[in-house]
């Protein structure tokens, strides 16, 4: 074997990346970015087009503006997850909660309002892939399997990846699970957006992101609003039924 074929064989894989975005000023921006990550960047330009790309090239994670022609990005998130579900994190050009609440029930995993700054769209897909490997890596062997977890008609299938109240399943995404167990393993106890974004996210320079809040809103909208309670200025609890006695 040559040199250059064991170099190859021992080195990882270059994280895969389509970007999926109409202007082409910041396609090149974002994807110059990428290049200089050592990552394999592919583009499209409308809906259709971004598709196609994502069928064609199997990406890592994908990053998608939710304004295209053809059709927009809530389309496209559509079609990729239901063909084969990969991490996608939607740029858009309105601070607009509703359409970032759209973009998670469609399988988003994240989003980023424009303008923002390269760094930060880095470490953003950098915390959203640690994150989709940490929960696809294979259970650490143990005397037990994970017990499901309880709390009132909350029912959280931890190995299974699985959630149920009151006996109606619940279809969440990989970060609205998550999200969900982080703050149903202190049940009652408020977590700070900052606490989350760390443990959830892997991501610990946040200042003034709503990720957090619109990852809570869409938990509400699927499992219901008095699950998880604000707590104005400082963070998120999950609510423990006052009718229902916590497990002894």
């Amino acid at each position: 074997m040559s040199s250059t074929e064991q170099h190859s064989s021992s080195s990882p894989a270059p994280v895969r990346v389509v970007v999926i975005e109409d202007e082409p000023t910041i396609t090149r921006a974002i994807a110059d970015r990428l290049t200089a990550e050592g990552w394999d960047v592919a583009t499209a330009l409308d809906g259709p087009s971004g598709v196609r790309t994502v069928s064609e090239h199997r990406p890592d994670v994908v990053v998608l503006d939710v304004m295209l022609p053809g059709f927009d990005g809530l389309e496209v998130c559509r079609r990729i997850q239901a063909e084969d579900p990969v991490p996608v994190l939607m740029l858009t050009a309105r601070d607009d909660e509703t359409d970032m609440l759209v973009g998670l029930g469609v399988g988003a995993d994240d989003y980023m309002t424009k303008p923002f700054s390269m760094r930060e769209l880095v470490a953003r897909l950098k915390a959203l892939l640690r994150r989709v490997r940490r929960t696809s890596a294979p259970a650490a062997p143990g005397p037990e399997p994970q017990m499901a977890l309880q709390i009132g008609d909350l029912v959280i299938d931890r190995a299974g990846r699985r959630v149920m109240r009151g006996g109606v399943p619940a279809h969440l995404t990989p970060t609205e699970f998550d999200l969900l167990l982080c703050l149903a393993s202190t049940p009652g106890t408020v977590l700070t957006r900052e606490q989350l974004l760390a443990d959830v996210w892997d991501w610990v320079d946040a200042t003034g992101t709503r990720t957090v809040d619109s990852h809570v809103k869409a938990l509400r909208r699927k499992l219901g609003a008095d699950l998880v309670r604000t707590v104005h200025g400082v963070g998120y609890a999950l609510e423990v039924p006052a009718d229902e006695p916590e497990d002894s």
